[in-house]
């Protein structure tokens, strides 16, 4: 198996595996609306049917999330994405009350959070969940080593502990021998190193991530990425990513829900995305998506004819097609597309060139 169907296999196990166990998070019929009536707008149903122009015009108010629901699965990396407006970073910011939702649920471990007190929300935002930022917000005047422990210092855990704490995190994000810089010392790519490792360093049960590499260039931005990846593969943790990037959608996420006008268009696996849009807005935006490096055999597959060979190799249904390629070209007899060792189907040179001229084509 290539390093890439090692990646797509790993990815996999994270996001179909935790579909059986409790979510981390719940989101349900979550409004965020802003004006001198937000209360009576996720009540009304002429109201909640209005366009944000005649919202504005009705009510004076922007709903800015409108009645969005998901779930999120333990270990799985959750993407939200949207153009500028779509509402995606007012939502992470209302799954940790930075902002208060107007109505509906946001569901923590079980617990629903929109009634915690300011002492439990504090509980929560210090050993629950962390946040990582476009802009890093580091301190100046503290050393790299001690703007990762500055969490831990904030719950009172002692220097010593903190430290070697900080210094295992530093670590982990690739910052050894960097501890004692100062963040003007860093590039950016760096400085956003530090402000993950500040967030992983409480050890939190989910990660939310607001755009945190739209600023950086594509090469560093492209590292972080990988970055986020291989952290994730090593401590396993649930993450939230919001950001207004295809490409980095497609990359990172288990699962992605993309946004419009506060609304939830469509909610699903990047080939789910590329291979089944919902609309024609959905279509738009993966239009240029190249489907070779998205779908799997499992989108591209025929059932097996009585007199199909079915003595040809063997390969899984979530194998990406452009990794399966060369395989099923050079195999002689059909590929058979097998899970759990039941024949799902077979696919041959004429499936694989479909989706090849397809995308020269700029389908």
């Amino acid at each position: 198996m290539t390093p890439a169907q090692t990646e797509v296999s790993q990815r996999r196990d994270t996001s179909e595996d935790p579909q059986d166990r409790t979510p981390v998070i719940s989101v349900r019929r979550l409004w965020k609306v802003f004006g001198p009536k937000a209360d009576q707008v996720p009540d009304s149903e002429e109201l909640c049917g209005l366009t944000r122009r005649e919202l504005m015009d009705r009510a004076g108010c922007t709903a800015a999330v409108r009645d969005v629901n998901f779930e999120v699965s333990p270990g799985e990396v959750f993407v939200v994405m949207g153009l500028s407006g779509s509402g995606k970073s007012t939502l992470v910011r209302c799954l940790t009350r930075l902002i208060e939702p107007t109505a509906g649920e946001v569901v923590f471990e079980g617990e629903d959070i929109r009634g915690a007190d300011p002492r439990r929300l504090r509980e929560l935002r210090r050993s629950k969940f962390s946040m990582v930022f476009q802009h890093f917000g580091l301190l100046p005047h503290r050393r790299v080593v001690d703007n990762v422990a500055f969490g831990l210092e904030i719950r009172g855990m002692g220097k010593a502990e903190r430290t070697k704490r900080a210094l295992e995190v530093v670590e982990l994000v690739g910052l050894a021998g960097y501890e004692k810089s100062y963040p003007d010392q860093l590039s950016g790519g760096m400085q956003q190193r530090v402000g993950l490792a500040r967030a992983l360093a409480g050890d939190p049960d989910v990660l939310f991530f607001d755009e945190p590499f739209s600023a950086l260039d594509p090469l560093i931005r492209r590292d972080m990425q990988n970055e986020v990846i291989r952290l994730h593969h090593e401590v396993g943790k649930t993450m939230v990513f919001i950001t207004h990037d295809l490409s980095e959608a497609l990359k990172l996420g288990d699962r992605i829900l993309i946004m419009r006008d506060g609304k939830t268009v469509q909610c699903g696996t990047g080939d789910e995305l590329v291979g089944a849009p919902a609309d024609d807005y959905v279509r738009d935006f993966v239009k240029d998506v190249p489907r070779g490096d998205v779908l799997t055999l499992r989108w591209i597959m025929r059932p097996a004819e009585p007199d199909d060979a079915l003595d040809g190799p063997e390969l899984g249904p979530d194998v990406v097609v452009r990794e399966a390629t060369r395989a099923v070209l050079a195999a002689e007899k059909p590929v058979k597309v097998v899970e759990h060792g039941k024949l799902l189907g077979i696919v041959g040179d004429e499936e694989i060139l479909a989706v090849v001229a397809g995308q020269e084509g700029g389908a």
